[in-house]
């Protein structure tokens, strides 16, 4: 379902969970316009699309969403009007497909509160909401929902015909949260989404939220999902971001073909409902766009595509640093001295080899790096991928100077 690491914009960084369909539609014109020539595909309504009185970051108390009569969310028809009349997110996805963008939505892990209240009946089967909840398992951040007790009859039933009804909108991509954390405790409705995604009856994405993902459930994670996050929510400061590095070397295991650990959405440019714009300084949003490339994380825009400056719109689209996310190989840390950080990959045709470097510290660094310590042997042609030129042939070692919390990519190719 994912052979290359996925690539799109979430509306979550930029909109809270307040977006309308106005919005969506505006922000998918401006990805098909801008993101999508470079391969940033899939367009995502984050968390909350259900709730007709959404405002803020802040969610509310006593949340009444939109239910459909077997207690699964629907689109708020105030926020999404050609949701009306039970036709779901399927008109805005048709559009959406239109543009040549794939069509995703946040949602969260079990069953609506308010559909337990209501206790209505679960599709398809005898049972009822109330049969299948587990009011005890809640979400510690969200009000909006219960667990299923995956011992239950119907609770299977349950998550295959939610799934069936994203499958009738097009949804081609579920973000699905509250599932890491706690993983274990989680790991049955994990495997529940996994099996109503089989059978659903269209090729469907998921991507698993929050981290911090264990480590150790690795290869669990990897067989019911396409992605899933290494870390909680990311935003723009900087040590979130030095803190992403160990997390991203400790899941190089599990990094390949259809097995995406993500360090989550680039919160750049214009953010937190137009409050502000990115706090991390240019140098750091390289390092950012370096970090995610050589270490394939997905790449998913969180920034308000509406204002979208020119120099965000080149980090996100340089083809040569992309080419990196993508079409790598062998994507692996290496580890020099205190404050630096780099890591090495080979190109997908086997021949040249990608390394990327970082100062972490506070003070600017020169650094030194044999070739033989990433696998190579002089001499070499060394090719800067962000100025995109070359530079001047090296013989034993890449040496260069980096700013406090700057970061490089070369490509290195051998001339024996």
């Amino acid at each position: 379902m994912a052979p290359r690491p996925p690539m799109g914009w979430n509306s979550w960084n930029s909109f809270a969970g307040t977006i309308t369909e106005a919005q969506a539609l505006e922000t998918a014109a401006i990805m098909r316009d801008k993101l999508l020539p470079s391969g940033y595909d899939i367009f995502t309504v984050d968390i909350q699309w259900y709730e007709p009185e959404a405002s803020s970051y802040t969610y509310n108390a006593n949340p009444i969403p939109a239910l459909d009569a077997h207690g699964r969310l629907v689109p708020a028809p105030n926020r999404f009007p050609s949701a009306a009349k039970g036709q779901g997110f399927a008109p805005l996805a048709a559009k959406v497909h239109a543009m040549g963008l794939k069509f995703g939505i946040h949602v969260m892990r079990g069953i609506a509160r308010h559909a337990v209240k209501q206790n209505l009946p679960v599709l398809g089967t005898a049972y009822r909401a109330r049969d299948i909840a587990d009011t005890s398992s809640i979400c510690s951040w969200n009000p909006d929902m219960y667990g299923v007790d995956m011992t239950k009859p119907g609770a299977q039933e349950y998550y295959d015909g939610l799934f069936r009804l994203y499958a009738s909108w097009g949804v081609d991509f579920v973000k699905m949260d509250d599932m890491s954390r706690p993983y274990d405790a989680h790991a049955p409705e994990i495997e529940a989404a996994a099996r109503a995604i089989a059978r659903c009856g269209r090729p469907m994405m998921l991507s698993l939220s929050p981290g911090e993902t264990p480590v150790l459930r690795g290869e669990h994670v990897r067989r019911h999902a396409q992605m899933w996050r290494i870390s909680d929510d990311f935003w723009d400061e900087w040590a979130q971001l030095e803190a992403q590095f160990t997390r991203l070397e400790n899941w190089t295991p599990y990094r390949g073909p259809g097995s995406w650990p993500d360090a989550d959405m680039l919160p750049m440019g214009r953010l937190a409902l137009g409050e502000r714009n990115t706090r991390f300084t240019p140098d750091e949003q390289r390092t950012l766009m370096t970090l995610w490339s050589i270490a394939r994380s997905p790449l998913i825009m969180g920034g308000d595509l509406r204002h979208l400056d020119d120099a965000t719109l080149a980090l996100l689209t340089n083809p040569e640093v992309l080419a990196v996310n993508q079409r790598s190989t062998g994507n692996a840390p290496h580890f020099l001295e205190d404050g630096i950080r780099a890591w090495s990959a080979w190109g997908e045709d086997g021949k040249g080899r990608y390394l990327a470097l970082f100062n972490t510290g506070d003070k600017p660094r020169d650094v030194t790096v044999p070739l033989r310590t990433v696998g190579m042997a002089g001499p070499a042609k060394l090719r800067d991928l962000w100025q995109r030129r070359d530079l001047a042939p090296v013989r034993d070692s890449v040496i260069t100077h980096l700013a406090a919390h700057a970061g490089v990519l070369f490509r290195l190719d051998g001339m024996g």
